[in-house]
């Protein structure tokens, strides 16, 4: 008998299956990044599809974040084409601050404007890029900052919030752009671990729902239960990609089983 989790991964599967022949919602073909002599991201190919929830995991300095980075152009290549819905990265000015409505993103330290209230944050990008009304932007922002758990917070300010809630605003603040893809990096490893769960709850839910989103963590159970896939990254590269099923159960690579082992027996 197979487990919800089980069934989860499996349908997955299908789905991707199913849209092997659609095109990629985020496509990476070739992409290579240098930090001085440091070769961060080596040769990557790499194809999200509409729905897929795809955790990158691997040791720190291996490019899960880099990688994660560089499809909202956050960081620049050094060669490679990187497309989102079938659109090229665009270098700069107004074309790349759409695209970044389009790829919304949420950081390890929030990022929000300590200066403005917490409704203010999520209003703030609908108004300024989207071009929303401002009532409506409000309206969107406190319907959001409800589906995240932190309604009654809208006109506190960021300094008051825990880190747990400022991290659920700041998911609330890229949902309210309608993004067609989200970005995580390394979303809880600056919160406390009481706090951790909450904001894990808010991504499982966002994944449930269809959402696409590209996740970089060092929370397991979260790729064991969420991911349709897992990529193991080490030295700039993706070495090993599979179901969270496949890939914690019997990793392929010695990387990978060396990185397990010390993950999950500390």
């Amino acid at each position: 008998m197979t487990t919800p989790q089980e069934d989860h991964a499996g349908g997955a599967v299908e789905d991707r299956r199913r849209d092997a022949t659609a095109q990629p919602l985020v496509s990476v073909r070739g992409v290579n990044k240098h930090f001085g002599h440091l070769h961060v991201l080596q040769d990557v190919d790499l194809d999200i599809h509409r729905g897929e929830v795809v955790v990158l995991l691997g040791p720190s300095g291996s490019g899960k974040s880099t990688l994660c980075r560089t499809i909202n152009r956050l960081e620049t290549t050094d060669s490679g084409t990187i497309t989102v819905d079938g659109e090229p990265l665009p270098v700069e000015g107004r074309a790349l601050a759409r695209l970044r409505a389009e790829v919304g993103m949420v950081f390890q330290s929030f990022n929000l404007f300590a200066h403005k209230t917490v409704l203010q944050n999520v209003v703030l990008g609908q108004v300024k890029v989207r071009g929303i009304a401002r009532p409506q932007a409000e309206q969107t922002a406190r319907e959001l900052l409800e589906r995240v758990g932190v309604g009654a917070q809208a006109d506190k300010y960021p300094a008051q919030l825990s880190g747990g809630q400022q991290q659920r605003v700041a998911i609330a603040r890229a949902l309210a752009m309608k993004p067609k893809v989200m970005l995580f990096d390394e979303p809880t490893s600056a919160l406390d671990p009481e706090m951790v769960n909450e904001v894990l709850e808010v991504m499982r839910q966002l994944a449930s729902e269809g959402m696409t989103m590209v996740v970089v963590t060092h929370e397991m159970g979260f790729a064991r239960s969420a991911a349709s896939r897992v990529l193991f990254m080490a030295d700039g590269r993706i070495v090993e990609e599979n179901t969270p099923d496949a890939f914690f159960t019997e990793p392929r690579t010695e990387r990978a089983r060396d990185f397990l082992s010390k993950i999950l027996h500390h």
